[in-house]
């Protein structure tokens, strides 16, 4: 079974920088949109940065100008690049693919376990 797994979280003070990963546990067929969402405590979840195959991409207006999601295909990774960050932007970070396992699987979206921001001083 193919896992998407995060890493990078952990707490930094306001203002700092942190850099998420995120790659499929084995090898795999294709990958297509990967993208990052958030979920703080008592809110829902939602989108922080979506990238296309074709490095197009979108961000979450409070996101913009601060963060930065870029991919590496060949390691069918994606990153997010998280500078000038603020207490609001504390939340459980979650990795999002739309992958085919085999040549004959099909495309499914696939969701890591998330990591854990925090910004606090």
């Amino acid at each position: 079974q193919v896992q998407l797994v995060e890493s990078g979280g952990g707490l930094v003070q306001p203002g700092g920088s942190l850099k998420l990963s995120c790659a499929p546990s084995r090898s795999i067929f294709s990958i297509a949109a990967m993208g990052w969402y958030r979920q703080a405590p008592g809110k829902q979840r939602e989108l922080v940065a979506r990238i296309t195959t074709g490095c197009s991409t979108n961000y979450a207006d409070s996101v913009k100008g601060r963060f930065t999601i870029s991919r590496d295909n060949a390691k069918n990774t994606v990153y997010l690049q998280m500078n000038r960050l603020k207490p609001e932007d504390t939340a459980g970070y979650y990795c999002n693919a739309d992958l085919a396992r085999t040549f004959n699987s099909g495309w499914s979206s696939y969701w890591g376990q998330g990591t854990q921001v925090t910004v606090s001083s």
